[in-house]
């Protein structure tokens, strides 16, 4: 009974999330193709929903954010999502670990007009980072970590070296279907994700709240921390 009724749940997850973004996200034939190249080239289901891309735009446009990081590119669908929620000028400096993957999103951007306003480096994330702090001297508005979880603490690190007071940075697939909370578990995600949580909740540089979302996606969730300006120690 009990599987019955969460496949339930989730099929009226599922439905809602169909509802909503009907009625609040237009149909849009760029995000569709790069959604339908995705798939047909086989990449993981891994990319955000309509609505989480939508809300990471919304964010962007909020904060009024013109330089980008993006930590695990994919095909490039939530890619797609925050350039075009840049001024001409800005930019997204977006990491992709997999060659095949960076191939596909460097595609699907070009199609969709934005290629100009994405700097794709490949190679993984924590060998092109250095790179990043290197060439980009000026401090990163936004910072999206959606890559391999189990470096997700180190990624954390990487980014506040990275960022200024104002600056967001959000974390996607924190809760992972409940099992954040199991402090025993031998998943390397979910221990990657609770050390993620723990740095934030710890460091004075940051405020933070984190949400659990259910939908098409089934049960996970995300954090989303500000960087505040913390006087010096005396």
């Amino acid at each position: 009974m009990k599987n019955l009724n969460t496949t339930k749940l989730q099929h009226t997850w599922g439905q809602v999330d169909d509802y909503m973004n009907d009625l609040l996200i237009p149909s849009d034939a760029l995000l569709e193709h790069t959604l339908q190249t995705n798939i047909e080239a086989g990449l993981p289901a891994h990319d955000v929903t309509p609505n989480q891309g939508k809300l990471l735009q919304l964010l962007l446009q909020i904060q009024g954010a013109a330089r980008v990081l993006e930590i695990g590119t994919l095909g490039g669908y939530s890619t797609l999502w925050m350039a075009r929620a840049l001024p001409e000028h800005g930019r997204i400096v977006s990491l992709e670990s997999e060659p095949r993957h960076a191939d596909i999103a460097r595609a699907n951007l070009t199609h969709a007009g934005l290629m100009h306003k994405v700097d794709l480096r490949v190679g993984p994330a924590l060998t092109t980072l250095p790179d990043v702090q290197e060439e980009y001297r000026e401090p990163f508005d936004f910072i999206f970590i959606d890559a391999d979880k189990p470096s997700n603490p180190d990624y954390l690190r990487w980014a506040m070296r990275l960022v200024r007071p104002g600056s967001l940075i959000i974390g996607d697939n924190i809760v992972r279907d409940g099992e954040v909370i199991r402090a025993d578990s031998t998943d390397p995600r979910v221990q990657g994700v609770r050390s993620f949580l723990q740095l934030i909740a710890h460091n004075p540089r940051l405020e933070a709240t984190a949400l659990q979302t259910v939908g098409s996606k089934g049960y996970d969730g995300f954090v989303i921390a500000r960087v505040i300006d913390v006087p010096e120690p005396k």
